[in-house]
C-alpha cells in the first residue's frame, strides 16, 4: 500500500504515475491528445479532493482516471451525433501504441486483438499490464471482487493468444 506523505509534491507523484496512466487511458480513448487530456483531468480531481478519501491512493487514482475516461467519451457521444448531422461522420480513430513500429502488421494485429476484447476485460488487462495494479486495486477501482478481476484478466489473455495465433497464421 502507497501512502502519500503531505510533503510530497503533486510534481513528485505525477513524474511516478503519470507515464502509467497515460498508457491506461491511451486504451480508454480515441487519441492520444484525449488521453493526455483524461490524465489531467483524473490526476486533478484525484490530487484535488479524492487523494486524502480513504482506500489504497495508487486504486483512487486509476478509479479517477477511469472515470474521466468514461466522462470523455460520454462528452464524444454527445458531439460525435452532432458532428455527424453536420458533415457526415468523424475521421479514424488513431493507433493505440504511438511509437511507430518496425513489425507494422504484428502491431496492427495487437490493436486489432486488443479491441476485439470485451470491454470488460481490455480493462482489468490494461489496469493490470500497464497500470501495474494488483488485482485487489484493480477490483477496488472498477467495484468488483478480486476473483472477477483476475478471471477477465485471464480470458483476456486467452481471448489475444487465440487471436494473435490465428494472426500469424495467417500472416
Amino acid at each position: 500500500m502507497e501512502d502519500i506523505s503531505d510533503d510530497e509534491s503533486w510534481k513528485d507523484w505525477f513524474a511516478r504515475h503519470g507515464p502509467k496512466l497515460l498508457l491506461c487511458a491511451r486504451q480508454w480513448t480515441r487519441s492520444l491528445a484525449d488521453a493526455e487530456d483524461v490524465v489531467q483531468d483524473a490526476f486533478v480531481r484525484f490530487w484535488k479532493g479524492q487523494r486524502k478519501l480513504g482506500g489504497e491512493p495508487t486504486a483512487l487514482l486509476f478509479t479517477s482516471l477511469r472515470r474521466a475516461a468514461i466522462d470523455l467519451a460520454r462528452r464524444n457521444t454527445r458531439r460525435s451525433a452532432r458532428e455527424m448531422v453536420a458533415d457526415g461522420g468523424l475521421a479514424d480513430t488513431e493507433p493505440v501504441f504511438e511509437q511507430p513500429s518496425n513489425d507494422d502488421e504484428r502491431r496492427q494485429a495487437i490493436e486489432a486483438a486488443l479491441q476485439g476484447l470485451p470491454a470488460e476485460q481490455r480493462e482489468v488487462l490494461t489496469l493490470k499490464i500497464w497500470g501495474e495494479l494488483t488485482f485487489e486495486q484493480i477490483a477496488a477501482a472498477l467495484a468488483i471482487s478480486p476473483n472477477t478481476a483476475a478471471s477477465r484478466y485471464r480470458y483476456a489473455l486467452a481471448a489475444l493468444r487465440d487471436a494473435l495465433s490465428v494472426a500469424d497464421c495467417h500472416g
